[in-house]
């Protein structure tokens, strides 16, 4: 599970036995980062691409990875027409996937896929409306073996509340923390349950919205000493054989 560092975004690339899924991709102006990041992997097919929200930060350039690679599904998660952002940034992402035949499906709580020999079953959205598009976010718990990952885009306390209300939560191995480690993610609620061993933050150096919020690492800080961010870390990736975890960085620390 690769954290790729696009500064005040989001991008995660999984690959478990053979099988590829990319998380979002940050803005536009960092998308060639990421397709040369891919190729040096030796990717050359995404069998999922999981957009979770519409905003720039997180699918900005997502139509240039799909005219890049091979895709197999892009998974979005369901807004109503009159919430759905009317930007170039989207227009062009409906287009590379029109034009690639790319199958375009709408997801929420409860679907599951298989990924190699990992298990992803979607806990987020809800299916309800909601004013912030950050809680439409698609959410997902992957299990490979003994160990487990949560990613929530960036859902905030009310998404939340509905992930713990389905009762499928419970502790994983590793949690990257909502919405850039927002004040307004990463509740108390949700930790209490999670219990993380460890946390990932993908945030920029010195953005403008003050995250991580200083109250989310006190939170993080509760249950895990170890907390990596992209700002001061780089890129970072976690690795699992099922049994053991072990996650490097790019550079500097924690």
């Amino acid at each position: 599970m690769h954290f790729i560092d696009v500064q005040q975004g989001d991008c995660t690339f999984i690959a478990a036995n053979g099988a590829t899924m990319l998380v979002d991709c940050g803005e536009d102006a960092l998308s060639d980062e990421v397709v040369t990041y891919l190729r040096r992997l030796g990717v050359g097919r995404l069998d999922y691409i999981i957009a979770t929200h519409p905003h720039s930060d997180h699918m900005g350039g997502m139509y240039n990875i799909i005219d890049t690679f091979d895709v197999g599904e892009v998974l979005i998660p369901h807004i109503p027409d009159e919430q759905i952002p009317d930007t170039l940034y989207y227009e062009r992402f409906l287009d590379s996937c029109s034009k690639a035949h790319v199958k375009l499906s709408e997801t929420d709580a409860g679907r599951t896929l298989t990924l190699g020999e990992a298990e992803v079953k979607f806990i987020a959205p809800d299916g309800g409306l909601h004013e912030d598009l950050n809680n439409y976010s698609l959410g997902f718990i992957l299990t490979y073996g003994k160990k487990s990952f949560l990613l929530t885009g960036d859902a905030e306390a009310e998404s939340e509340a509905a992930m713990l209300y389905s009762g499928l939560l419970g502790k994983v191995s590793l949690y990257k923390a909502g919405h850039h480690g927002s004040a307004y993610s990463s509740t108390d609620a949700l930790l209490e349950v999670i219990r993380p061993d460890a946390a990932v933050i993908s945030c920029g150096s010195e953005n403008p919205y003050g995250h991580p919020a200083q109250s989310t690492l006190e939170r993080l800080g509760r249950y895990t000493d170890n907390i990596f961010r992209t700002d001061t870390c780089g890129t970072i990736i976690a690795e699992s054989d099922g049994k053991k975890l072990s996650v490097s960085v790019e550079r500097g620390g924690k």
